[in-house]
């Protein structure tokens, strides 16, 4: 018998119970494990179909192990290898080495990409652009896949360095936000803040790549000792990942004594 003020005993969970919690635990550790495999086996395939079609069918894989294991009368150099990997129905070799395309991809990219850094790629491309802004429709196109590019592929020194806090919208209610930069140019000049303003990014939850571009005083923003990576886990999660607790506590304690 428990004493009036002595709390419950906890109660152990059914067999149901337990394994419903064991399943949906795996779950957590094996979805994102899986689906991260599976994507990448996914794109994988998928850029080794496109590109392959565009090899000669004398240098696919196919082929050079048929030429590596036969000589010129047929015969197998290695019986047992080539009888290990020939098909049993056409008793040749077919292969499906998974990634290569990707390889072969890589290496046409930074052709294209090395050729583009000259003047004659330069040139070429500047030709090109101009054709193709005197196409109704392609120009449409281009022109938003070339600016979605531009903004995925950005330079590392144009991305979020500090994770801070700041008052959003009022007074009170604190955001996290992303520093970008000291506000520069005109804003600076018009802004009525001798102090200098520091650009924020706010982003929103859970998708963080759309959100606000603000302007707030240096001394109105306290910078975070989380990383970039941890504070987006924190806005995408709606604030049920949060990777070190004491970090806005500290940073808010010591704007505090500060001010």
């Amino acid at each position: 018998m428990n004493a009036p003020f002595e709390p419950e005993p906890k109660k152990r969970g059914t067999l149901l119970t337990n394994l419903r919690n064991s399943f949906l635990t795996g779950i957590v550790v094996i979805a994102p494990v899986g689906l991260t495999v599976w994507l990448i086996w996914t794109v994988v395939g998928w850029v080794d179909s496109f590109v392959w079609p565009f090899v000669p069918e004398v240098y696919q894989p196919a082929s050079l192990l048929n030429r590596w294991l036969l000589d010129d009368n047929g015969t197998a150099h290695w019986p047992w290898l080539y009888n290990l990997l020939a098909n049993d129905l056409s008793g040749r070799i077919e292969v499906n080495v998974r990634g290569l395309g990707v390889v072969v991809f890589l290496l046409f990219t930074m052709l294209v990409g090395w050729i583009a850094k000259g003047i004659i790629g330069r040139s070429m491309i500047t030709v090109g652009e101009r054709l193709v802004e005197r196409t109704p429709v392609v120009r449409s196109i281009y022109s938003g896949i070339k600016q979605l590019a531009e903004t995925i592929f950005a330079q590392s020194e144009r991305s979020f360095e500090t994770a801070c806090l700041i008052e959003y919208p009022r007074k009170g209610i604190w955001a996290i936000g992303f520093i970008s930069t000291q506000a520069k140019g005109e804003i600076k000049a018009r802004a009525p803040n001798m102090s200098g303003l520091t650009s924020v990014f706010v982003p929103t939850t859970p998708n963080p790549t759309s959100g606000f571009l603000l302007f707030f005083p240096n001394e109105d923003v306290i910078e975070l000792d989380m990383s970039i990576e941890d504070a987006a886990k924190l806005v995408i999660s709606a604030g049920l990942v949060y990777p070190n607790g004491q970090d806005a506590k500290e940073a808010v304690e010591a704007w505090a004594q500060a001010s």
